[in-house]
């Protein structure tokens, strides 16, 4: 009987539509320019590190306006929860198939990516005006007095560990998900693709064309910023 019930699940279990390709694209490319900026400045290459670092800045300008106006799951609304709401969902987990299922982000995923975001968009920002005092400064560093300088490259460095710490947790979230609940949730990141159990209507999806423009105003501000002091 059991193996009848679990042929019917299989049966009606289906592939949908989660993640739309600028969302993937975005995750992706920003989990590689961290790498390249940790290492980079590890190096010593700081011209690297500092392109890296704006254009960082212009993925996370441009992650903040598509979760606003982008497809239905990478919507901030979609997956921003209060404390209770949070609260409520880990509490359900420690019980085996007590957690409502979620499309996208569940509670939990929804606050680290926010604050994720967060974290990235006040470490390249204030990389703008960060000096080592030797040889380098951010391109803004002639516009700002001496003391938000100093102030903005300590906050820099200290960032640069907690995002580091951010993404470890992230990281161990995302495996533990794997290993222990089963629940893939690098795949739909890839493919675009979760499986469900259960019947659901897809996502709404926005255009790559408007995630493009979006992307491009980003890249131009950032850059128009990045040059006001010259």
């Amino acid at each position: 009987m059991a193996s009848g019930h679990t042929a019917t699940r299989e049966q009606r279990a289906r592939d949908v539509r989660v993640w739309d390709l600028p969302t993937r694209l975005f995750h992706w490319t920003l989990a590689l320019l961290v790498a390249i900026a940790v290492v980079s400045a590890k190096m010593d290459a700081l011209s690297v590190h500092m392109f890296v670092g704006e254009t960082i800045l212009a993925l996370v300008l441009f992650r903040l306006v598509w979760g606003i106006v982008g497809s239905q799951t990478a919507r901030f609304s979609d997956f921003i929860k209060g404390p209770r709401a949070i609260l409520a969902y880990i509490a359900q987990s420690k019980t085996p198939g007590a957690a409502p299922v979620t499309l996208g982000h569940n509670p939990l995923g929804g606050l680290m990516v926010v604050v994720l975001l967060l974290a990235l968009g006040a470490q390249a920002g204030s990389g703008l005006f960060t000096s080592d005092d030797i040889v380098v400064d951010g391109p803004l560093v002639p516009l700002v007095a001496g003391a938000t300088v100093k102030a903005l490259s300590t906050l820099h460095r200290l960032l640069s560990d907690g995002i580091l710490i951010l993404v470890g947790l992230h990281v161990a979230a995302v495996l533990a998900y794997l290993l222990v609940k089963k629940d893939n949730l690098i795949r739909p990141m890839i493919t675009g693709r979760k499986r469900v159990a259960h019947p659901v209507e897809e996502p709404r999806r926005a255009s790559p064309l408007l995630a493009l423009a979006i992307l491009l105003a980003a890249v131009g501000l950032v850059s128009l910023v990045a040059r006001a002091a010259g």
